[in-house]
């Protein structure tokens, strides 16, 4: 079997004497979807800033890629990145550039490809996140789902072996978000990049993933399955679900659901 794409054990991390992360043990198997999930201030970022090199933990073994992130000197880092894809949560599209430009850039900068092929790349690309013809477009032309789908499209253009995002579905409607749920399952389907979601967007974890982590207060509550969290007994962790799930009351009295579940539920 092929050796687990990320390893975290006993993992910790802090600043001073405050420890916002607490013996964080999981792994991260090849080709699968894990999503990373709990409310604001949880934990998610420091983790997801952890797994991609931006800090180092305080304690535990972290190996990525088979790479021990805490030892990874400034040449090894950046061989490393290059491994990866990151999908931020606003896109971080560079404003002053069209899109096909900003794809472009990793392999004007990194490889040296020429630029017919770098053409190519970037139409594939759009394509295959939903953006045909939008080359021209600058980041301001584009929709809030538009640039998410770009910034997707941007971390895809070096063939990642793992791929980060950062609340993909942050600010979208529930149309927009749940299509942009069905694009990163079509990605996943044609390339089978392993990823890793961080998201308090409940709806979207549990349409997407293969896997759940849930984060409280800086501590792993639960793993599973989307069935197995759902199931979960530890009555933080069944809290927080819950409030997700449940319907909120308008003025009136009525129940309002703000956005589905995938199942209907």
């Amino acid at each position: 079997m092929d050796a687990p794409v990320i390893t975290a054990r006993d993992v910790s991390f802090g600043f001073g004497e405050r420890t916002l992360l607490h013996a964080i043990d999981f792994e991260v198997r090849r080709g699968e979807i894990l999503t990373i999930m709990g409310p604001s201030g949880c934990g998610k970022t420091t983790l997801l800033r952890l797994l991609v090199g931006l800090e180092k933990p305080r304690g535990g073994e972290l190996s990525v890629l088979g790479e021990q992130v805490a030892a990874l000197d400034e040449d090894r880092a950046d061989r490393f990145r290059r491994r990866i894809g990151m999908c931020f949560q606003f896109g971080a599209l560079l404003n002053s550039l069209t899109v096909a430009d900003n794809l472009a850039l990793p392999l004007r900068e990194a490889r040296g490809v020429p630029e017919p092929v770098i053409s190519m790349i970037v139409r594939t690309r759009l394509a295959q996140v939903g953006l045909a013809g939008a080359e021209p477009k600058l980041p301001s032309e584009l929709s809030g789902g538009m640039k998410k789908r770009a910034g997707l499209a941007r971390a895809l253009m070096l063939d990642p072996e793992l791929l980060f995002f950062d609340e993909p579905t942050s600010g979208l409607d529930p149309v927009t978000a749940a299509s942009l749920d069905r694009t990163i399952l079509d990605v996943r389907r044609r390339t089978g990049t392993t990823m890793v979601v961080v998201t308090h967007d409940l709806a979207s974890a549990f349409a997407i993933s293969d896997r759940l982590l849930v984060l409280l207060d800086g501590t792993l509550r639960a793993q599973g399955s989307v069935a197995e969290i759902r199931a979960c007994r530890d009555p933080a962790v069944a809290d927080f679900v819950l409030r997700q799930a449940a319907p909120v009351t308008t003025g009136g009295g009525a129940p309002f659901v703000a956005r589905h579940f995938a199942d209907g539920s």
